[in-house]
């Protein structure tokens, strides 16, 4: 378990998440129904499920919740693409987000990688904790 507050990528997820609500804001559901909200919802997952992950028993947990996040963040990318398209977001509004999108999504999959490899190390050690020892070869004494 994890204090998922003390994690550089939650925190840079919650600002992405904190920013893109702002940038959101003036999106009209009326000319554009549902965009708002549904990249509300994506970006909301990201933080969310770091958090959840880190509240998990086992590394695999974690990584499984880290793989939902980095999906999360994926769709992110792809909804804000879509609202820069259509002209609801400005294209500087979304180069911006765009670029902290990309940066939680590395961090995310670097995290993911340190984790599994931590917990690969951790099993390997005890395997080997658990072989028995070979006794050290005795010294003859020479007369």
């Amino acid at each position: 378990m994890h204090p998922f507050r003390k994690l550089l990528v939650w925190r840079k997820a919650h600002e992405l998440a904190l920013a893109t609500y702002r940038a959101t804001e003036a999106v009209s559901n009326r000319r554009y129904p549902g965009l708002a909200d549904q990249l509300r919802r994506a970006v909301l997952s990201v933080p969310a499920n770091t958090a959840e992950g880190a509240g998990r028993d086992t590394a695999e947990q974690f990584c499984h919740f880290l793989e939902i996040a980095v999906a999360s963040a994926r769709e992110v990318d792809c909804l804000l693409l879509i609202a820069a398209d259509l002209e609801a977001i400005s294209r500087s509004e979304h180069a911006k987000l765009e670029a902290r999108t990309e940066e939680v999504c590395k961090m995310l999959v670097a995290l993911r990688a340190t984790i599994r490899k931590r917990a690969i190390l951790r099993k390997d050690a005890a395997i080997e904790s658990r072989k028995p020892k070979r006794p050290s070869p005795k010294k003859v004494s020479s007369p």
